[in-house]
C-alpha cells in the first residue's frame, strides 16, 4: 500500500465520520449530507 493509498483511505474515514456527525445534528437529511460527502470525496481526490 502507497502513501496515495493511505491517505486516500484517511480522506474517506474523515469525510465519513464528519458526515456521520452530520446526519446525527441534523436529525435526518441523511441523501443531502450524502450528496455533500460524495462531492468532497470527488473534490479531494476520491
Amino acid at each position: 500500500m502507497g502513501i496515495e493509498d493511505m491517505t486516500e483511505k484517511a480522506s474517506d474515514a474523515g469525510i465519513e465520520k464528519a458526515g456521520d456527525a452530520a446526519e446525527q445534528k441534523a436529525g435526518g437529511h441523511g441523501d443531502k449530507i450524502d450528496q455533500a460527502q460524495q462531492a468532497a470525496d470527488d473534490k479531494i481526490g476520491g
